[in-house]
């Protein structure tokens, strides 16, 4: 099957969050099938890393944006099996960030990911590649499925091209005013409510929704919700039921080559299901000096790795960690919303032996954490999927989260009583400063108990939450939407 991969990051060449790790991994997964072509399609960031071997594809092609055109660039790298294209445009992607500066978002990020948009599909022409499959994802490239049965609704190129948006978090929608509308280049006869209209404007995530031949989220409990629930669904719930027959949750998995404790170069010694009571402490002692804590293994420690952010809960996890930190250690790695920043700061200086907080994204420093704490601490609101709860289980942390999406799917809780036989970590009974701190609690009066506590610690390494599954579900999701 010929496939194409449209998004706006992928891990290695340019992150923000989850949503990199998902694409990169997946485009890999798919590649390795023997029937398959994988085509990743990125924007050209000034951040773009690991292309010293780039390659340019001759020639330059052109991109109508409002009543500009634009000059698009490809260039291409051979990573491991999947061919990946740079989309390239100095006047939009050259910019320190990728969406944004800590002033705020780029004003044209709908200019940027109109012209990605529509480049992607441009550069299937430009290289000479028949897409069986379009695979859109988030926002950013919600507009391709609507350009494909649209503009290039007669563009014979695309005939038989099928499209599948994915949704990563409904959250973020792209959008934008009329104007945004008029600039992609639709006609106007389709600015009604079942295309694209949207409260006066365009939301490109509804455009992918409305016009996609399959949707799908990243889990299947995060799909019930979005349907069900206002709250989760921000304002798309009743399209997302009207489409519920071509709505889909396939759950997301890690990369076991990237995330395995057995041979991750970053930890003092690597260590598996039947060697992490002896070397796990010993990544605990490194993490402790690294981010200067005090140096005690015996002392149980909470990992948070993470966007500070409404989402994630960890406003409530601040009054957590002022009634714990005496007797549990927490290192905090993330940033986001400067008040919460400010809040982490003030309690990393105010207790310097039990809480240490580094605001920056620091993926080395993320895989010591993963390996040295004892509990990884998930405090969400909603969450489409999550990887670090299946990362932390996968090193042998016991994750405390919340009771939603794809925590659901993914973590198997411990229940007093219970043989608990597999069990894999613990859940937030209730959403508040108190319930975090309950269920903290709970997983801390085990720790002494090490027959109890290790046998959780080896269900959670053994738990399978690999790509293998969720890759063939895509495959055979593929498969439909082409059929």
């Amino acid at each position: 099957m010929n496939i194409v991969m449209a998004a706006s990051e992928a891990f290695p060449f340019c992150k923000t969050g989850g949503l990199a790790d998902v694409v990169g991994a997946l485009s890999q997964q798919l590649a390795g099938r023997k029937s398959n072509t994988v085509l990743l399609f990125l924007p050209h960031y000034r951040n773009v890393r690991r292309v010293s071997s780039l390659k340019v594809v001759p020639g330059v092609y052109y991109i109508p944006v409002g009543g500009k055109i634009e000059q698009v660039t490809l260039s291409y790298i051979n990573w491991g099996k999947v061919l990946v294209f740079f989309v390239g445009n100095r006047k939009y992607f050259d910019r320190p960030e990728l969406y944004r500066t800590k002033s705020g978002e780029y004003v044209d990020n709908d200019e940027r990911f109109i012209l990605f948009s529509r480049a992607v599909l441009e550069g299937c022409k430009f290289v000479g590649f028949r897409p069986d499959i379009i695979h859109c994802h988030d926002w950013q490239t919600g507009l391709i499925p609507a350009y494909l049965k649209t503009v290039y609704k007669l563009d014979a190129f695309f005939t038989r091209t099928r499209s599948l948006l994915t949704i990563h978090n409904i959250a973020y929608q792209g959008h934008y005013s009329y104007d945004s509308f008029e600039k992609a280049g639709f006609h106007p006869v389709d600015f009604v409510p079942n295309k694209f209209e949207y409260y006066g404007g365009i939301s490109f995530l509804k455009s992918g929704i409305v016009f996609a031949d399959n949707v799908n989220t990243v889990s299947p409990t995060y799909a019930k919700e979005v349907q069900s629930d206002p709250a989760l669904g921000f304002g798309l719930e009743g399209l997302l039921k009207y489409r519920r027959k071509n709505f889909y949750g396939i759950v997301n998995g890690i990369d076991t080559e990237v995330w395995d404790p057995e041979m991750d170069p970053l930890l003092p010694m690597g260590y598996d299901a039947a060697t992490f009571s002896k070397n796990k402490p010993i990544a605990k002692q490194q993490l402790q000096r690294e981010v200067d804590l005090e140096e005690n293994t015996d002392k149980p420690l909470v990992g948070i790795v993470s966007r500070l952010e409404y989402q994630k809960g960890l406003d409530l996890a601040l009054g957590v960690i002022e009634k714990l930190h005496n007797k549990v250690q927490f290192v905090v790695l993330g940033c986001g919303d400067p008040s919460l920043e400010k809040q982490y700061r003030t309690l990393a200086k105010k207790y310097p032996q039990n809480v240490a907080y580094v605001s920056k994204l620091d993926e080395d420093l993320a895989h010591q954490i993963y390996a040295g704490a004892d509990l990884f601490l998930m405090p969400s609101r909603y969450e489409p999927c999550g990887l670090s709860q299946m990362i932390s289980m996968k090193y042998g942390t016991l994750p405390v989260v919340s009771k939603v999406g794809g925590l659901l799917d993914t973590v198997i809780g411990y229940k007093a009583g219970s043989d608990n036989a597999a069990a894999t970590g613990f859940f937030i009974d209730k959403f508040s400063t108190a319930g975090i701190t309950a269920a903290l609690e709970t997983a801390l009066s085990l720790y002494p108990n090490k027959k109890v506590w290790n046998k959780l610690v080896k269900n959670a390494m053994l738990k399978d939450n690999s790509w293998d599954k969720s890759a063939q579900d895509y495959f055979e999701l593929y498969t439909k939407t082409v059929a």
